[in-house]
């Protein structure tokens, strides 16, 4: 079987904040990762937006964690922009082998196998996010695939931003950027030769 490192997909992230560069694992994460390279493919995240920036000061879950999640359907408001693909399968980190680092990205959920085209960007070490960690009462965590090699400069500067804008859902009160990062475009970039991702 060929090296997961090898099949590692990079893509460049162009936002109104600043440009970054993150790689993919398909061979780790086959589902999640298949499922937003076909949403990068698709063109589907060109204008969409980084809209919620979760941390200390505004979680309001006891497990804190410190996040930015973007995506195309914004799940705090009463008719959010559909997603254009089916939800997926959960890949568990306890099967990818993947962790939520600095930097990992992961997709967002509600009940397990319920993901789609929202994502999230991890700011430091989110262990609770992890299989077994307790974020989510059903304690199966969230589906890392990938992770931001260059940029995090850019993240924490949406991650430090305001959030006070209205929204329909309690749960993220604080937590909705007032000014959304849009999101430019996400495309894939070639691998540089002889040089391991």
């Amino acid at each position: 079987m060929a090296d997961a490192r090898a099949q590692a997909v990079r893509l460049r992230v162009e936002t109104t904040a600043g440009v970054m560069l993150w790689v993919v694992y398909p061979g780790k994460a086959p589902i999640t990762a298949g499922n937003f390279l076909r949403h990068v493919d698709a063109r589907a995240y060109d204008g969409a937006s980084f809209y919620r920036t979760v941390r200390a000061d505004n979680d309001r879950n006891p497990a804190t964690i410190h996040v930015i999640q973007g995506g195309i359907s914004r799940p705090d408001v009463s008719n959010p922009r559909p997603a254009p693909f089916p939800p997926i399968a959960h890949e568990s980190t306890a099967d990818t082998g993947l962790r939520h680092v600095d930097g990992a990205l992961s997709m967002a959920r509600l009940a397990p196998g319920s993901a789609q085209s929202e994502f999230f960007v991890s700011i430091g070490e989110n262990p609770v996010l992890d299989a077994g960690g307790t974020r989510n009462p059903d304690r199966l965590g969230f589906a890392v695939f990938g992770q931001v090699l260059q940029g995090m400069d850019v993240v924490r500067k949406i991650h430090a931003s305001s959030a006070n804008a209205p929204t329909d859902e309690p749960y993220v009160q604080g937590q909705m950027l007032d000014a959304p990062v849009r999101i430019i475009s996400i495309r894939r970039q070639s691998n540089p030769p002889n040089k391991s991702i």
